[in-house]
C-alpha cells in the first residue's frame, strides 16, 4: 500500500489544481500575454508541483521508511529515498 494512501484524495486534488494551472499557462500563451505574467505562472506551478513531492517524502519517510525500518530492510530503503531525492533537486 503505498505510504500516501490515506491523504491520496489530497493529492488528487492539488494535481487538479496544478493541471488547472498548467491549462492557464497554456491559455496566456495562447493570448500571447507578456513574457513575466507567463513566467510568473509558471514559478506557481513548480512551486505547487514541489509541494506535491514534498507532500509525498514526508509519507514516504513516515509511513513506508519506518515499516521498511522495522522490518529490517531500513538500508535499501534509505538508499531508494536518498536516490528520489536526488532526481528530484536534479529534476530528473
Amino acid at each position: 500500500m503505498p505510504g500516501y494512501k490515506p491523504r491520496k484524495a489530497q493529492v488528487q486534488g492539488r494535481l487538479r489544481l496544478i493541471e488547472g494551472q498548467i491549462r492557464g499557462v497554456q491559455k496566456m500563451v495562447d493570448d500571447d500575454r507578456y513574457c513575466i505574467d507567463v513566467l510568473t505562472q509558471v514559478g506557481a506551478v513548480k512551486a505547487a508541483l514541489d509541494a506535491v513531492a514534498l507532500l509525498l517524502l514526508q509519507d514516504h519517510t513516515e509511513h513506508c521508511l519506518v515499516e521498511a525500518i522495522q522490518a529490517g530492510d531500513g538500508r535499501t530503503k534509505v538508499r531508494e529515498l536518498n536516490e528520489a531525492v536526488e532526481r528530484l533537486v536534479k529534476g530528473h
